[in-house]
């Protein structure tokens, strides 16, 4: 876990190229990119995943809603308003009905397969939306409003299901060198999701109605989206249909369709997906869940995302995203208050597409304690605008710029990253269900700190609840530097064997140029 733990050298189980002692060949080989990193091989990689995100974006839109929605849902004007205690729930209840998404997850995942889980999932959002548009259609008072409540409850639990599956299938398609763009996807979506409610909301003032009907027809678009999407060739591999594993793992990999010719590189690949999905199944057939999860493989990476996850949620991300226009309201802002929540999406969607460089320069940890700590130094910030009226509180940007630069700050890691590891550090045998409990425990935190939300700002006051949050996130700094573990660069095996020794197991390929004279040590032993 710690950077001066020693790091084994060993030889790899699969190479990605094969390195010739010919000094004139080997300069050329260094040009070449290895099989899964070629143009037509990652434009079908990010073109999976892209589909399979575009449910993420859905689930943007479900998370962010009620920052746009709650002002005309409050409006005591309007046929139909929600008082406080209703307008809370309708703001919090998706996030309670998150843990049973990942409960859902951790079965379906290893069961159903990592596409059928994403249709699943977004069956399961279409049905929330579906339900909320029709809401209306009822006389009665109660009922709109228990319907929009269960309609919001199935946003919340596509929410839980989409927080790792797309994320599961982009690290198993991919090589380590892309994984992490890959992974990021779903952040990405996300953002996108959140910045397009926001958007909605900004230009459909006065009819919620609408903006139902849209996100609506948007979801439907998602689910269908699905059907084109090869199904992942690990699980494929678990499940015995070597076959279709062979051709998704084609697809990929840039290959035709149509074997044509033998490709030694494509075959090792897939020799080494079968060992590892042959090792899997036995340690799986011997043992139960309870098992499994006394295992340091297992127990470890739980434990740490739970906490990861219960940081992330404590320190006030998502009760900025959720409440948005409030916070902007409470906090001083002088502007239209749904144009800083736009801002805020852009701010989040700027910030997103540049992680996948800042991940993979910086590394994971760096990136999460940077995060941390910068959104720290903006609720302080807040927080002492409201402390001190005649000095900073005179700054009429100060708030403007403190809540975007705090999410900015978020998108850097608190906001991405816990989405972004999840995918990596669970072995594969219990990465369906590793991932679901880690999700069920991290989204109830997230229920209670969205319904409590109002009642801790109305007892602590806004600027100590500023303050609070600003705790939080310097104590998630700390947790970042001590427990969390650096995966840039490694694979998916590598990951698993440092949950195990406590160290990483360094894999020597092409990959890391450094260490290629190593591997001709090796070679010629």
């Amino acid at each position: 876990m710690k950077g001066q733990q020693e790091e084994q050298l060993v030889p790899p189980a699969y190479m990605p190229t094969v390195i010739s002692k010919d000094t004139s060949k080997n300069s050329n080989a260094k040009k070449e990119k290895p099989l899964g990193e070629g143009r037509v091989a990652v434009l079908r990689q990010e073109l999976m995943v892209f589909l399979g995100n575009s449910g993420v974006l859905g689930s943007g839109m479900v998370v962010s809603m009620p920052a746009v929605t709650l002002t005309q849902l409050r409006d005591e004007t309007q046929p139909f308003w929600l008082n406080k205690d209703e307008s809370s729930w309708f703001a919090s209840i998706q996030n309670m009905a998150c843990p049973l998404g990942g409960l859902l997850v951790s079965y379906f995942l290893d069961r159903i397969g990592r596409k059928y889980t994403i249709l699943l999932t977004n069956l399961i959002g279409l049905i929330g939306w579906i339900l909320l548009v029709t809401s209306f259609m009822h006389s009665d008072r109660d009922m709109i409003y228990y319907q929009m409540l269960v309609g919001r409850c199935f946003g919340g639990i596509m929410i839980g299901m989409f927080v790792s599956p797309v994320g599961v299938y982009s690290a198993e398609i991919s090589l380590p060198r892309i994984r992490g763009r890959l992974i990021l996807g779903t952040s990405l979506g996300l953002a996108s999701g959140i910045l397009l409610m926001y958007v909605l909301g900004y230009f459909i003032r006065h009819n919620i109605q609408l903006i139902f009907a849209i996100s609506c027809c948007y979801q439907l678009a998602a689910t269908l989206l699905v059907f084109p999407m090869p199904e992942s060739p690990s699980w494929l591999m678990t499940r015995g249909k070597e076959e279709r594993a062979r051709k998704s793992l084609r697809y990929f990999r840039g290959l035709p369709k149509k074997e044509v010719d033998y490709v030694p590189e494509f075959e090792t690949e897939l020799a080494h997906i079968k060992e590892l999905a042959d090792a899997s199944n036995t340690t799986a057939a011997g043992e139960s869940l309870s098992q499994m999860i006394h295992r340091p493989e297992v127990y470890k990476p739980v434990l740490m995302m739970t906490t990861f996850f219960g940081f992330q949620q404590a320190c006030g991300v998502v009760v900025i995203i959720v409440y948005a226009v409030q916070i902007a309201q409470q906090a001083g802002v002088t502007i239209d208050p749904v144009l800083v929540a736009v801002m805020l999406g852009v701010a989040r969607i700027i910030t997103t597409l540049f992680m996948s460089g800042i991940f993979e320069k910086w590394g994971r940890k760096p990136a999460g304690i940077f995060s941390a700590s910068g959104m720290g130094c903006c609720m302080l910030l807040l927080a002492g605008g409201n402390w001190f009226p005649d000095t900073l509180g005179t700054w009429h940007w100060l708030p403007v710029a403190c809540i975007v630069a705090h999410i900015v700050f978020s998108t850097m890691g608190m906001l991405t990253l816990p989405f972004f590891m999840i995918s990596e550090v669970f072995p594969q045998r219990a990465r369906g269900s590793a991932s679901g409990i880690a999700i069920f425990f991290g989204m109830i935190l997230a229920f209670i700190m969205l319904k409590i939300y109002p009642n801790m700002e109305a007892v602590l006051g806004t600027a100590n609840l500023f303050a609070f949050y600003a705790g939080i996130s310097f104590l998630a700094a700390a947790f970042i530097g001590t427990f969390v573990p650096e995966t840039r660069g490694r694979t998916l095996e590598e990951l698993e064997e440092r949950w195990q020794t406590g160290k990483f197991t360094r894999r020597l390929t092409v990959n890391n140029l450094k260490d290629v004279e190593l591997h001709e040590v090796f070679l010629k032993k």
